[in-house]
């Protein structure tokens, strides 16, 4: 694991805490937080979850966005344990 650290801020009384990392117990736990947090963390506008590709590709995209000029994001989720 890389040096990065990660931390919280109180605004009450500007101190701050170090977050301790740690892993998700399952992807829906990751998908849902970057879900409803889209918009701040990626610049995307959150459409739709599980999104189907129809009976031709017979798939479904995890989390289906668009950014600022209206283009379609993509976001997939993967446990790579």
């Amino acid at each position: 694991m890389s040096g990065l650290k990660l931390f919280r801020t109180n605004t009450t009384n500007s101190g701050v805490r170090e977050v301790m990392p740690r892993l998700a117990e399952v992807e829906a736990d990751v998908q849902g937080l970057v879900e409803a947090h889209m918009a701040a963390l990626l610049g995307v506008r959150f459409l739709v979850s599980e999104y189907s590709t129809g009976p031709i590709h017979g798939g479904r995209i995890d989390s289906l966005g668009l950014d600022e000029s209206g283009s379609p994001v993509i976001v997939e989720f993967t446990d790579r344990r």
